[in-house]
């Protein structure tokens, strides 16, 4: 069996890492399978840092389709006109996407009309609001996939009420936890850590990627002088792409305890992560790291892809809601968090069952 991997975005290699290294190991096992992995960005895309494959201990990408851009109706024709000429030249048995981007949608569509399968890994997630370009990339792969592979029994049940195929559905638990437990023991502490005067379990780790968020400028200083006053001395570390970092710096804060960085390699992120004393963030993926490592956070957002991240993990929604941060923010400081139980199946061995499921 072929299976072609596909990566839309950086963060898309978080949860295709563990799927190599479980082909890896099937094929040394003696089954038939191999894959090729593809981004479907430049080879020089500036969010692929050096570091990221061997901090995620996977190979490069085996080919790169060289697409990008804002528009997601150019970003979509291009990708399927690239990947057809890459099908053309690498045939496959199996397409693999995961979550939910243009690159996700586009990729599964080609490999369908080619009469290829399609496995959806993260499948299932809804938000319900189809005024998202993401919930329609999802609803539309989701539809015309062959494997659906889902991380809860929240995703499973919003895939059976829209009437999916049920032997289509594989419950194999999230992706994302097989890195942060394979990589737990490899993260590494910036250099700058100590030259900021941190301490570990004591700085608050702020992440702002959302674009409708970061438009929303009145907003967002709400929320950040929110997050000012409410910690106190408590630095902040606020690794942001450059989009974000202007954003925030162009609000005036000028907080002392409010540091802005670049973006971190994923070795160094996860770090952060593991020894914040508390999270705020936009982003989903943080939120379920956060989760598995029991550190508390805070989501800027009404909804979490993952709700057993907030239902019984360490995540609280906050929208963009000063009061309800606020909140949330006297609890954390008060040292009144709640801690989180695991959800089943998130032990690390997701990527063992897409690959036992692939080869059945």
């Amino acid at each position: 069996m072929k299976v072609t991997i596909i990566s839309g975005a950086r963060p898309n290699f978080m949860k295709i890492a563990p799927i190599c290294r479980a082909i890896d190991s099937a094929r040394k096992a003696g089954k038939d399978i191999s894959y090729r992995v593809i981004y479907t960005g430049p080879q020089d895309d500036v969010a692929l840092e050096p570091s990221l494959f061997s901090d995620l201990a996977m190979p490069v990408p085996n080919g790169y389709l060289g697409v990008s851009g804002h528009d997601h109706s150019q970003v979509a024709a291009a990708i399927m006109l690239a990947f057809e000429k890459e099908l053309d030249n690498h045939p496959a048995d199996t397409i693999l996407v995961v979550d939910d981007m243009t690159a996700t949608m586009s990729c599964a569509i080609v490999a369908k009309k080619r009469g290829l399968k399609v496995a959806h890994v993260i499948a299932g997630t809804r938000s319900f609001d189809m005024n998202m370009p993401r919930e329609v990339n999802r609803t539309i792969v989701d539809a015309i996939s062959d494997y659906l592979f889902t991380a809860g029994m929240i995703a499973n049940r919003n895939l059976n009420q829209e009437g999916m195929i049920p032997d289509y559905i594989h419950y194999v638990g999230n992706i994302l936890i097989d890195t942060i437990r394979y990589n737990r023991n490899r993260l590494l502490q910036p250099l700058w850590f100590d030259t900021l005067g941190l301490r570990k379990g004591n700085y608050i780790l702020l992440t702002l990627n959302r674009h409708d968020l970061l438009e929303k400028r009145v907003v967002l200083q709400s929320l950040l002088q929110t997050l000012v006053n409410k910690v106190g001395n408590l630095p902040i570390v606020a690794p942001l792409h450059p989009y974000a970092e202007q954003i925030v710096a162009s609000l005036g804060l000028a907080v002392p305890t409010l540091h802005l960085l670049p973006p971190q390699s994923y070795l160094h992120f996860g770090f952060l992560i593991n020894q914040a004393k508390g999270i705020v963030t936009d982003s989903g993926n943080i939120a379920e790291e956060a989760t598995f490592l029991d550190v508390p956070c805070i989501t800027l957002n009404t909804y979490a892809e993952h709700p057993e991240t907030w239902r019984i993990g360490t995540n609280e929604l906050v929208g963009e809601n000063t009061f309800a941060l606020s909140a949330a923010l006297d609890k954390l400081m008060q040292g009144e968090w709640k801690h989180a139980t695991l959800p089943e199946r998130w032990d690390g061995r997701a990527a063992e069952r897409i690959v036992q499921t692939l080869l059945k």
